[in-house]
C-alpha cells in the first residue's frame, strides 16, 4: 500500500469521532429538553450541566478533527 493512501485513510478513520460528539450533543440537548418540558422549574437548575455537558462532548469532537489533521500534515 502505497504510505500517501494510508495517511489518508487514517486521517480519515481519525475523524470518525466527530460522528460520535454530533451524536452525543443530540442526545444532552434531547435530554435537557425533555426534563425542562417535564418540570420547568428545574430547568434553569440544570442549565450549568447542560453546558458543562455540550463543551466536554464537543471538545472530544474537536480533538478527533484536530487528530485527523495532524495525521494528514504531520
Amino acid at each position: 500500500m502505497d504510505p500517501q493512501a494510508a495517511k489518508y485513510i487514517g486521517a480519515g478513520l481519525a475523524t470518525l469521532g466527530m460522528i460520535g460528539a454530533g451524536i452525543g450533543v443530540g442526545t444532552i440537548f434531547s435530554g435537557f429538553l425533555q426534563g425542562a418540558l417535564r418540570n420547568p422549574g428545574a430547568a434553569a437548575g440544570q442549565f450549568t450541566n447542560l453546558v458543562l455537558g455540550f463543551a466536554l462532548t464537543e471538545a472530544l469532537g474537536i480533538l478527533a478533527f484536530v487528530l485527523g489533521l495532524l495525521i494528514l500534515f504531520g
